[in-house]
């Protein structure tokens, strides 16, 4: 590998209060570098930073990306693993940095006492107040409030958890001395344990041998609801109420503000390894989580409650319930001689051998997580009867709180199948081939006369299909008797196109006899995907809620109606403008159909990782929400990357829950005002959508050579063999149509032109300028937040694009290339142009410039791992495509530049 051997400035720049940031990179960086000359070799090193330095300078001096990727043609296979490793360490590393940075910077806002940190709960609270929100209007909200982030398995990024275990020491470190208070001895002692877990990662396969399977899924995610997150819950209460107390001078209490849901293990939509079975053991799995925790919370609690009866009183209640507990549990053992005389930890030994009793499923355990709360009540009315505010009080109420929030199921469990699944099985039930084929109005009515009590004509036909999917609801009954009524979440519809759609959920669960007072225990939440689906909503909705039998059911479920919007299918299918437009007029209509039948719409937003699947700020993204679409409640998919970095840190993940309440408490409380301009600046947008939309399928659906271009210019046909996760990555052999959004905008991402988030919308604007001048269009992004939260996310994904590497892809398309490249990034071009032309600024983030820092600090290492993929890329397909070693090593890539660009699927 020849490199150019004159020295290389590193010309990346922080800003003065980046300083501690700046040598958090530098430290890690050292390390690496130790460990690199230790694991390889001193040579090897070198070459990975002058490699390093010349990605910078070709960077910075503007040079063509075959200057970076001649030396890589010719590295060895094991080399390029190596290469690929050594960078993925290293921007591993300055991940880690910046993470620890965000929360140096959050304590800075604290310790200054200046003002509270921007789109916190205190900064917006006191926005709120001084808008003139009182605090009653404030409380009113409260018993409404609801924070719901549900994890899904859509695994881009997902980290092994042995190696999140190894990312948590390194964190640990940093921020043990995040201000630079250890000694030189402490500050060595540090370093040497940082050092030992990154040798210890380098020497750990990023990936497992086999694919993983719904449990592996569901041990990932469980990292994050059970570790992470069950141990902020409380502190975010916490914070919420004294945020409250400082700005309004009240402490009211709160009610429960967070629950969480999960896919894993329920997501039967295209995948063949989930359905009862999976259900049945997710929530067996997700119980055992849960009540382990709460057995060490009992510990802790005995540990810290060791009031005697000489020195403090205690309350008859609880000697009542020990007493109860000890007939309860007659094996239970005695408390130790010196320990007799404590009756709190009596009762805990006693209560957390009920929870053993409970994963035993033995008679003796609690019945529901009610009963267990009851306890902790007891103790807690106790100590505070007994002058024990300050004595144990605040500990045994962060049980509390985990309680009401986990239940004995840690997260409620959402069902998914696609309508088409439903219809085979009724098909197979009523043993008619021509079922699919009837109108709409044919399969309302004979749906009616099921729900009726008409009877299937073959409802113990052998068909697989009907069978999993009468197992499934089957399951339903059995999961709520044994883990609660909270351990199901929704039961949602993919495809959802008719009102027969959700009639067929019914009729196929009173078929398998889920039913509980006659009425079925679910809540159906219609799924709607693709541009055309979502303006079909409306119609669709309002056809469920004039129907008699639907509305009947929808009244038992308190008049509630869950609608799941999508967004990843929606931009696959029309682009991003066409899709963020759709899903902005598709609430609206819905907002105003609820009020005029009477039922409380909620929604659900499917959004991914990348701006392509609906991701970006989720504070943003509230704010330019419809009007009274939020209301007290956000319920939204967690996924892929993002999973990882907003709830891999307890800190981070705690700022980025009170960002989203904050968020969530400002669009109800103060939503934005009516503008004048609106009713032009929607002719606009739909204008904008349209021209959008057409360009975009011109190119994605209508171009004849762009199947062939798209599998040559991008890593799918390696990402289709990677082991993510246990779903197929297609619906069905076929064309773009039928790839699954989440490789479609993974491909896009990997080979670093994110064409999916950004194709088709230069040509829009440029279109919008010239028809309605620039200065229309510069209103509408000062003034109508729709608009100028898509421009920031169409503004960052151009920001990571690299059209030179996209180039170095293009090339692999052979006669293709000539033909396309230049059409797509002539579109990249004039999107960049329109964007910075409306922003009135000359370069792209300049309004963001510590993303701007970030992006810098990650190109010198993402560039080349990107450039040895193409390498890779060429030789595997002249080659073997069994080839294991080569294949391995593409995977190695695909995995470093998922992790560096971060947005991915």
């Amino acid at each position: 590998m020849a490199l150019p051997d004159t020295p290389l400035r590193d010309p990346l720049e922080f800003s003065e209060t980046d300083d501690l940031l700046r040598d958090d990179v530098r430290r890690l960086g050292a390390l690496v570098g130790q460990v690199i000359a230790e694991q390889v070799s001193a040579e090897f090193l070198a070459s990975v930073e002058l490699l390093r330095r010349t990605a910078i300078a070709r960077r910075e001096e503007g040079a063509h990306a075959d200057a970076l990727a001649a030396p890589l043609a010719k590295v060895s296979l094991q080399e390029a693993e190596a290469l690929v490793r050594a960078f993925s360490a290293y921007f591993g590393t300055t991940n880690l940095a910046e993470r620890v940075h965000r929360i140096r910077r959050r304590r800075d806002y604290q310790r200054s006492g200046s003002a509270p940190q921007p789109g916190g709960l205190h900064a917006v609270l006191t926005e709120l107040r001084d808008q003139g929100i009182g605090f009653d209007a404030f409380a009113a909200l409260l018993p409404r409030l609801l924070i719901e982030p549900v994890f899904t398995a859509h695994p881009t990024e997902a980290m092994r958890r042995v190696l999140l275990q190894k990312e948590r020491e390194v964190v640990e470190r940093l921020v043990d001395d995040i201000d630079r208070t250890h000694t030189p001895p402490e500050r060595e002692t540090d370093l040497q344990r940082i050092r030992v877990a990154l040798t210890a990662a380098w020497q750990t396969s990023e990936t497992p041998a086999t694919s993983p399977t719904v449990a592996d899924e569901r041990a990932h995610v469980g990292f994050y609801l059970g570790d992470v997150l069950y141990r902020v819950l409380p502190v975010f209460h916490e914070t919420f109420a004294e945020a409250i107390e400082a700005v309004y001078g009240e402490r009211p209490p709160l009610p429960p503000l967070l629950r969480f849901g999960t896919w894993v293990g329920g997501d039967m939509d295209g995948n063949p390894n989930v359905g009862a079975a999976t259900i049945l053991e997710a929530l067996e799995a997700q119980r055992a989580q849960v009540l382990a925790n709460y057995r060490r919370d009992l510990r802790r609690l005995a540990g810290e409650l060791s009031q005697t009866r000489d020195r403090v009183g205690i309350e008859p209640a609880i000697d009542a319930r020990i007493a109860r507990y000890r007939a309860l549990l007659p094996q239970a053992p005695l408390p130790r001689a010196r320990r007799a005389n404590m009756p709190y930890r009596e009762l805990l030994g006693l209560m957390s051998a009920r929870l053993q009793a409970t994963q035993a499923a033995s008679e003796a355990g609690y019945p529901s997580s009610q009963e267990l709360l009851d306890d902790l009540g007891l103790i807690e009315a106790s100590l505070l009867a007994n002058r024990g505010e300050h004595a144990g009080h605040f500990a045994v109420h962060r049980v509390v709180r985990r309680v009401q929030a986990f239940g004995f199921h840690l997260a409620a469990l959402d069902l998914r199948q696609d309508s088409a699944w439903h219809d085979a099985a009724l098909a197979a039930l009523e043993d008619d081939a021509g079922w699919v084929g009837r109108s709409v109005d044919a399969r309302v009515a004979r749906l009616h006369a099921w729900l009726g009590g008409a009877s299937l004509a073959n409802p113990t036909t052998d068909d697989a299909t009907a069978r999993s999917t009468l197992a499934v609801f089957r399951a339903v009954i059995d999961v709520r008797r044994r883990f609660g009524a909270h351990a199901i979440g929704l039961y949602i519809i993919s495809m959802s196109r008719s009102a027969a759609d959700a009639l067929a959920v019914l009729a196929l669960a009173r078929a398998a006899g889920c039913i509980e007072d006659a009425e079925v225990p679910l809540d159906i939440a219609p799924l709607f995907e693709t541009v055309a689906d979502l303006e079909a909503a409306p119609s669709v909705m309002r056809a469920l809620f004039d129907d008699p039998v639907y509305r009947t059911h929808l009244r038992a479920r308190g008049d509630r109606q869950t609608v799941m919007l999508g967004y990843s299918d929606s931009a696959k299918d029309g682009g991003i403008v066409a899709s963020r437009w759709a899903l902005q007029r598709t609430q609206v209509a819905l907002i105003a159909l609820a009020r005029e039948s009477g039922v409380r719409i909620e929604f659900f937003h499917g959004r991914g990782g990348s701006i392509s699947r609906g991701g970006g700020k989720t504070e943003r993204a509230v704010h330019a929400a419809p009007r009274g679409s939020v209301d007290g409640r956000l319920r939204i998919t967690e996924q892929g990357e993002v999973i990882h970095r907003q709830y891999g840190i307890r800190a981070l993940a705690l700022r980025n829950l009170e960002q989203t309440t904050a968020a969530v408490l400002r669009a109800s409380l103060l939503p934005r005002p009516t503008d004048a301009r609106e009713d032009r600046w929607r002719t606009f947008g739909a204008e904008l959508a349209g021209l959008a939309r057409a360009r975009y399928r011109e190119l994605v659906y209508h171009e004849p050579r762009f199947h062939a271009y798209f599998r040559a210019a991008t890593p799918i046909d390696v990402i289709e063999r990677l082991r993510l996760g246990s779903r197929p990555s297609r619906r069905r052999d076929g064309g773009v149509q039928d790839l699954r959004a989440i490789p479609w905008v993974f491909a896009w991402a990997q080979n670093r032109s994110g064409m999916t988030a950004w194709y088709g919308v230069g040509h829009a604007l440029r279109a919008g300028i010239e028809r309605h001048g620039l200065q229309a269009m510069r209103e509408m992004a000062e003034h109508w937040p729709f608009f100028a939260t898509l421009l920031d996310d169409v503004e960052m994904v151009l920001a990571k694009s690299d059209m030179g590497i996209f180039e170095q892809y293009s090339r692999l398309a052979g006669d293709d290339h000539a033909a396309l490249f230049p059409r797509i990034a002539g579109e990249f071009d004039v999107t960049r142009d329109a964007i910075l032309a409306i922003r009135q600024e000359d370069d792209l983030l300049v309004r963001d410039g510590r993303l701007r820092l970030s992006i810098r600090l990650r190109n010198p290492y993402v560039d080349p791992i990107s450039l040895l993929q193409v390498e890779l890329l060429r030789r595997w397909r002249k080659g073997d495509r069994e080839d294991d070693a080569t294949l391995r090593a593409l995977m190695s890539t695909v995995n470093g530049i998922a992790a560096g660009i971060q947005n991915t699927g």
